[in-house]
């Protein structure tokens, strides 16, 4: 932007400013120093990495990102930045948490029903299938069990452990407890934070061992890093993916912040 001060005919150039004139350098230092004081906007954190096309393309139709409007781009940024308070991180983690969770339920099979109202009138709507349970990747999974409850009260909810081997830095499962009829049921599986993607395989294989089909897993997950999301749909393309953000950099500072072990 030209900051110099035109002469009468309009030709005067920035750089042809008078030494003498001290009026366009004070304005060209104060304009400065505004631009030092206004913060950089990154327009990444408002609009998705991926359109809705891209993401088709890339990882298929099971891959499916929560809507990213301000609200959500507001709730990522506060969990991402260092400053806010564990309080703060929390209060804003579960209603993030609990947007995923519900957009995880649209993503259960229902039928259609009838309901007679107060008034006798006849209510053509829907109800869920029976049969789901939630299943926890511990520990920051765990996060996100409450989120699930407060969605359906008595929904039984299953645990999964897995390490990383100290020698081979390979994850394996070490624990897993899951209902009897888990095999008939679908499940949510719930993890926050997909950096690589190795976690959920292993848990996703225990699933299977245990008679679940890949196809009634429902993955709800926070943030998933673009490898991530290709290592766990090209492993699984009949599982379902929801997240709200696909990121290059993932928060793994969630769980620690969020039981606040950090």
């Amino acid at each position: 932007m030209c900051t110099g001060s035109p002469s009468s005919n309009g030709s005067q150039s920035e750089e042809g400013s008078s030494a003498s004139d001290p009026q366009p350098q004070q304005e060209e230092a104060q304009e400065a120093e505004q631009q030092l004081r206004t913060p950089t906007h990154h327009v990444h954190a408002v609009v998705p990495a991926a359109t809705s096309e891209e993401i088709l393309a890339e990882y298929g139709s099971n891959l499916k990102l929560l809507e990213c409007n301000s609200q959500v781009a507001e709730l990522l940024t506060i969990l991402r930045d260092k400053n806010t308070t564990r309080s703060d991180f929390k209060f804003y983690a579960d209603r993030l948490i609990r947007l995923v969770i519900e957009e995880s339920l649209n993503q259960l099979p229902y039928t259609h029903c009838d309901v007679e109202t107060p008034t006798g009138a006849i209510y053509e709507g829907l109800k869920y299938r029976s049969g789901n349970c939630g299943v926890s990747i511990i520990r920051s999974g765990e996060a996100m069990e409450q989120g699930l409850r407060d969605c359906c009260r008595s929904i039984r909810i299953g645990k999964i452990l897995v390490e990383s081997d100290a020698n081979t830095h390979e994850a394996r499962v070490v624990y897993a407890r899951f209902p009897d009829d888990i095999g008939s049921r679908q499940v949510l599986l719930m993890y926050p934070i997909m950096s690589t993607g190795n976690t959920v395989l292993q848990a996703v294989n225990v699933l299977r061992e245990h008679g679940v089909p890949e196809s009634c897993i429902i993955l709800s997950n926070l943030f998933c890093t673009p490898m991530a999301a290709r290592t766990v749909v090209n492993a699984f393309p009949k599982l379902k993916i929801l997240t709200s953000e696909l990121h290059p950099v993932a928060p793994n500072h969630f769980g620690q912040k969020y039981f606040g072990t950090d």
